[in-house]
């Protein structure tokens, strides 16, 4: 997949994070996009090493879209830890 569909993914991962998980986040909604495309490449990395499959074969694959959506909320769960503590 190209860049531009990594970001798109990312970006939708992100919200559908935001939703699932709902509550007040320090940041705003250009945070909450970019948790969406690190959650993305960190979902695909979690099901190559842990599961040992190709987790992203392309835009349209499901496996795709719950790695990205379960990396995204991961990383929003940290987010949201690690901000809690500061303030």
């Amino acid at each position: 997949m190209g860049i531009i569909a990594w970001i798109i993914i990312g970006l939708l991962a992100g919200a559908i994070a935001k939703a699932l998980m709902p509550g007040r986040d320090p940041g705003g909604i250009i945070i909450t996009m970019l948790i969406g495309v690190a959650g993305g490449l960190l979902g695909g990395w979690l099901g190559k090493v842990i599961f040992h499959v190709h987790s992203i074969n392309g835009f349209f694959h499901l496996s795709t879209w719950i790695a990205a959506i379960v990396g995204s909320m991961i990383l929003l769960a940290l987010y949201r830890v690690v901000t809690g503590r500061r303030a």
